[in-house]
C-alpha cells in the first residue's frame, strides 16, 4: 500500500509539473497539444482504466488503427503495443511482424490508366509539379461585419481561406504553413488519394506539403485536419475554404452559349457558432455567404442584362442543409458536384448538405432589377445567408467573385476593434450578451459544467463560496490517429487558489469544491484554447443577478395585469356612455 502511494504521489507531481509546464508554453505562445497528457491517459488506460468497458474498447481501437495511415504515435510506455493490448472482449489480437506497404505501385498505376474512368490522384511526391499551392493555418480573429468579432481558426488570415482553382490533369503541390500555437492539418477533397499521412499533425511552425494529380474536375472543400477529433473541431472553428478542379470538357452551357462566362461567382455557404455545445446540436449563431453577414446585400454582385453568369456553390456546413435559389431565375444547366459528366437541365434551386457543390448556369433576363441569392432553408438567411444580383445595363463584365473571406490591413482591423458590438468564440468566453454568466446563489450546492464541443458550458459561472463544481466530459470520441483527442480536463491558470482535475474520457467527472472568493480562469491542458473563468463571490452584483430571473417575471406579470385592468375600465366606460347616449 505504501509502494502505491509513493508511486500515486509521484505521478501527481510529475502531473503538476506538466501542467506548469503547459502554461509557460501557453503564455510564450508556442502551445502544442499536450504530448504529457496523451502518455498520461495511455498509461492509465495499460492500468486501472484497462478494466473498464470504455478502457477496453479504447485500446482495442488502438490496436485496431495500428499499422494504418493513421498509427498511434504514443511511446514511451517501454513495452510493445502489439503484446500488451486486447480486444474488447479480451482475445489478444496478432499482427504480422512484416506488413509494410509494397513500394511499386506501377501494375495498379498501369491498371487505372487503362480504365474509362479517371485514375486516382496518386503520383510519386519527388514528382515536378505544374502548379504549388500555399496555405498558412492559424488561430485568429475575422471580422464577420455588422459590428461581429469571431475568435476562432483562419486560413491564411480568412474565413473562408483563399480560392484555389486548378485545371483537370494538373500535377499540384500543396503546402501548409502552421503559423499557430497548436496542431493543424489539411484535408484535400480535390485529392483521390491518401493525403493525412502528408498533411496530417503538422506541429507549430512547422510546414508540410504533398503532391497529388487532380483527376477528377468539380468544386471541392479543402479544410484543416489535424487528426482525430480535432477535425471536425477546426471546421467548427473556421478552417475552410474551396477548390476548383476546371474541366477539360466544356460544360454544357459553354456549348450552346459558345463562350465563357460572363459573370463567374464562387460561393461558400457556411456557419459560425458561440459554443461547442450549439455547434455539436447544429444551432449557429449566423450564417453566412463568403466570410461576411449580409456580405452581397451591403455589396451587391452587378450583372448587364442577357449576361451568361455561372455560380460555383460549396455548402461547407458543418452542420445544415442549403437550398440555394435566386428570385426570378431559373437555371439553365446544373451539375452535380461541378462535373461537366454530370449535367441537368432547368429546376428553381439545388439542394446541398455539408460539402455538396454544384456548378450552376443562367442568363440575366432583359429586365432590370435586383434578383436575390438565397438559401430556401430560410432560418438561415435571417442569420446572414441572403445577398442579391443586380441586373443593370451599366454594370461593368467580365467579372469574377472569389469565396475569399474579407481582409482588412492592420489599421482598418484596429478600427473595427474599437467600434465591435460583441465578440463570439467557440471556446471560450465571448461578450456578455453572447456567452452570459450563468449565476447561481447560496442555496445551490453543486453546479455541473458539460465540456462538449472542446468548448466548457457555461463558459462562465458565478456562484457562493461552498458551492461545488463538476466538469462532466461529453465528448464521445476519444481516439484516432495516435491522440486521445476527445480527453480533456480543468486546469487552473489563473486563480486564488489553484485547482487541476485528472484527465476525463467519456462520461467522466470531476468535482471541486470553491471556498475562497475570486475569479478563477481555467483552462483544458491537453487544448488550451478552452477556456472557462468562475466568479466566486456574495457580492451584490451575484444576488442582484440571482435574483433577476424573479425580478424579470414579476415585472412582466405585473405589466400584464395593469393591461387587463385597464382594457376592463376601457369596457366599463365604453358601456357606460352606451347606455347614457
Amino acid at each position: 500500500m505504501k509502494n502505491n502511494s509513493i508511486k500515486s504521489g509521484f505521478k501527481r507531481i510529475i502531473y503538476i509539473l506538466s501542467v506548469c509546464l503547459t502554461l509557460i508554453l501557453l503564455n510564450a505562445g508556442t502551445t502544442q497539444a499536450c504530448p504529457y497528457c496523451n502518455k498520461t491517459f495511455y498509461d492509465e488506460l495499460l492500468n486501472d482504466r484497462g478494466n473498464t468497458l470504455g478502457g477496453k474498447e479504447l485500446l482495442a481501437s488502438i490496436m485496431n488503427q495500428d499499422g494504418t495511415a493513421g498509427s498511434p504515435s504514443i511511446t514511451g510506455s517501454g513495452e510493445n503495443l502489439q503484446n500488451i493490448t486486447q480486444s474488447a472482449g479480451g482475445t489478444p489480437i496478432v499482427r504480422p511482424e512484416n506488413s509494410k506497404i509494397p513500394q511499386n505501385f506501377i501494375d495498379i498505376i498501369k491498371r487505372d490508366e487503362s480504365l474509362p474512368i479517371p485514375p486516382t490522384s496518386y503520383v510519386p511526391q519527388d514528382v515536378t509539379p505544374d502548379k504549388k499551392v500555399t496555405i498558412e493555418l492559424s488561430e485568429g480573429e475575422a471580422y464577420i461585419g455588422r459590428g461581429v468579432m469571431f475568435n476562432g481558426f483562419t486560413t491564411s488570415g480568412s474565413i473562408p481561406g483563399p480560392t484555389i482553382i486548378v485545371d483537370e490533369g494538373d500535377i499540384v503541390e500543396f503546402t501548409v504553413v502552421n503559423k499557430g500555437t497548436v496542431p493543424h492539418g489539411a484535408s484535400i477533397h480535390a485529392a483521390y488519394t491518401q493525403t493525412s499521412k502528408y498533411l496530417g499533425k503538422i506541429g507549430s511552425g512547422e510546414t508540410k506539403s504533398m503532391v497529388f494529380k487532380a483527376t477528377v474536375p468539380g468544386v471541392y472543400m479543402y479544410h484543416c485536419a489535424p487528426g482525430g477529433h480535432a477535425i471536425p473541431m477546426h471546421i467548427i472553428f473556421g478552417q475552410y475554404g474551396m477548390m476548383v478542379v476546371k474541366p477539360k470538357k466544356q460544360y454544357k452551357m459553354e456549348e450552346v452559349m459558345k463562350k465563357k462566362p460572363d459573370v463567374e461567382i464562387f460561393l461558400i455557404q457556411h456557419e459560425l457558432y458561440s459554443s461547442g455545445k450549439d455547434a455539436i446540436e447544429g444551432k449557429p449563431i449566423y450564417v453566412l455567404f463568403n466570410g461576411k453577414i449580409f456580405r452581397y446585400v451591403d455589396e451587391p454582385i452587378k450583372a448587364k442584362p442577357g449576361d451568361f453568369v455561372r455560380i460555383n456553390f460549396l455548402n461547407a456546413g458543418p452542420n445544415l442543409v442549403s437550398t440555394l435559389h435566386i428570385v426570378g431565375i431559373i437555371w439553365d444547366y446544373v451539375y452535380w458536384q461541378g462535373n461537366p459528366n454530370v449535367t441537368m437541365p432547368g429546376g428553381q434551386s439545388v439542394i446541398a448538405g455539408p460539402t455538396d457543390s454544384w456548378v450552376i448556369d443562367f442568363r440575366m433576363p432583359p429586365d432590370e432589377g435586383a434578383y436575390t441569392l438565397l438559401t430556401h432553408a430560410v432560418g438561415s438567411t435571417d442569420r446572414g445567408a441572403i445577398g442579391l444580383i443586380v441586373c443593370d445595363k451599366n454594370a461593368e463584365t467580365p467579372l469574377t467573385v472569389n469565396s475569399d473571406g474579407p481582409s482588412y490591413s492592420k489599421q482598418e482591423m484596429q478600427e473595427i476593434k474599437s467600434k465591435l458590438t460583441r465578440t463570439i468564440s467557440p471556446f471560450e468566453p465571448g461578450s456578455p450578451d453572447v456567452d452570459p454568466p450563468a449565476v447561481y446563489g447560496k442555496e445551490t450546492k453543486e453546479v455541473t459544467v458539460k465540456i462538449i464541443g472542446n468548448s466548457f458550458f457555461p463558459k462562465v459561472l458565478h456562484i457562493a463560496p461552498g458551492t461545488s463544481v463538476k466538469w462532466v466530459n461529453e465528448d464521445v470520441f476519444s481516439f484516432m490517429e495516435g491522440e486521445f483527442s476527445g480527453i480533456h480536463n480543468a486546469v487552473s491558470y489563473e486563480a486564488p487558489e489553484n485547482f487541476f482535475s485528472p484527465l476525463l474520457s467519456h462520461a467522466e467527472s470531476y468535482t471541486h469544491k470553491f471556498e475562497t472568493d475570486g475569479t478563477y480562469k481555467y483552462m483544458c491542458a491537453p487544448h488550451p484554447y478552452m477556456k472557462g473563468v468562475i466568479v466566486v463571490g456574495e457580492s451584490e452584483d451575484v444576488a442582484s443577478a440571482s435574483s433577476f430571473g424573479w425580478i424579470k417575471w414579476l415585472s412582466i406579470v405585473s405589466i400584464i395585469l395593469i393591461f387587463l385592468i385597464l382594457l376592463v375600465l376601457n369596457s366599463i366606460r365604453r358601456k357606460y356612455h352606451l347606455k347614457t347616449a
